[in-house]
């Protein structure tokens, strides 16, 4: 999008027809940002400043916080797909090499009995993009369509009129007004728009490194796909750095913060929800016999090595009594 055009280009074409369909979505962001804003301005914050930075930062933190229960269903169906494998890779064994549509029937039926019997959804780890991705999208419309409200080329949306739309366009953070882009602005704001961009991009390269290294499998961390996997993450936040030099300083504002919130997530997904055979997973076999142990030393209960200790002593003592009785040979019944 070009500041210096007239028309709003994501108002346009195959984006506009899409952006048209995702109005109620863009409507109510702009009322969550209003009413953060006036909450803002009723303990005395100024109405034109850092209150409507903040409102951007708040609407990108209330957006994650209702995205957040369905990304812990997807962690959870997740760990189902991941434990019912061994049954499923055996049902898929049974029927390889066979192509006949009855076959393929037949192991469509049992992978589905599958499921339900375990509660599993193979398409549960896709809803939250689903749902993710048009949000954030709607974000990055709205924040992008301010400043057109504002010079009153574009028709108002939501909570944003054009008087609300010149105050939130008016609205400065370092000293750059959040409508500059990097390209139009002067050294100053250069320099805090670039310090976004890095940022922004730092964090989005430290999701995908951490995740890299805790979150897959030993196994998996060699060969070709893997290096594959290292190159891409620093191809994507590369990437970016050319997109945000097109951003308003605004939307930077938006990226940065839902990057952080992203990293945060995916930090306590690793540790909460790791994948076998992961370096996390790892760790977090060893926390849970911690935390075990310990709820067992509270409740007066034995610890779990001396539980299994017990067991061994008990093995012991029954192969040893079952060593010394002989059995006796059965004679055959006569016919």
């Amino acid at each position: 999008m070009n500041t210096n055009t007239d028309q709003f280009l994501l108002d346009s074409g195959f984006w506009g027809w899409l952006y048209k369909l995702l109005t109620p979505v863009e409507w109510l962001m702009t009322q969550i940002m209003a009413i953060f804003h006036k909450f803002l301005t009723m303990l005395g914050m100024p109405a034109v400043g850092t209150s409507w930075v903040l409102s951007i930062i708040f609407l990108v933190i209330v957006v994650h916080a209702c995205i957040m229960p369905i990304f812990v269903k997807q962690m959870r169906s997740m760990r189902k797909m991941q434990a019912l494998q061994p049954q499923m890779q055996r049902i898929q064994n049974k029927y390889k090499g066979k192509n006949d549509q009855a076959s393929k029937d037949a192991m469509s039926r049992e992978l589905m009995k599958l499921y339900q019997d375990n509660d599993a959804n193979p398409a549960g780890s896709c809803l939250p993009m689903l749902i993710q991705g048009p949000v954030f999208m709607c974000m990055f419309y709205v924040l992008s369509a301010i400043e057109y409200i504002a010079k009153g080329k574009r028709a108002p949306l939501g909570a944003f009129d054009k008087a609300t739309a010149q105050q939130f366009s008016d609205s400065s953070q370092f000293g750059v007004n959040i409508t500059t882009r990097f390209l139009h602005a002067d050294m100053h704001a250069k320099i805090i728009i670039g310090v976004f961009i890095a940022l922004m991009c730092f964090f989005m390269w430290l999701m995908q490194f951490y995740n890299m290294r805790r979150n897959l499998p030993r196994a998996s961390m060699q060969g070709q796909q893997y290096r594959m996997q290292q190159a891409m993450t620093w191809m994507f936040p590369i990437m970016y750095i050319f997109s945000g030099l097109n951003f308003p300083f605004a939307v930077l504002i938006y990226w940065l913060t839902n990057n952080v919130c992203n990293f945060l997530r995916s930090l306590w997904q690793v540790y909460t929800f790791p994948t076998p055979g992961s370096p996390a997973a790892e760790d977090k076999e060893v926390r849970d016999h911690k935390r075990e142990n310990a709820r067992r030393k509270r409740a007066g209960e034995p610890s779990l090595e001396e539980e299994q200790l017990e067991k061994a002593k008990a093995e012991a003592a029954r192969r040893e009594v079952e060593g010394y009785q002989r059995q006796q040979p059965k004679r055959k019944k006569k016919k």
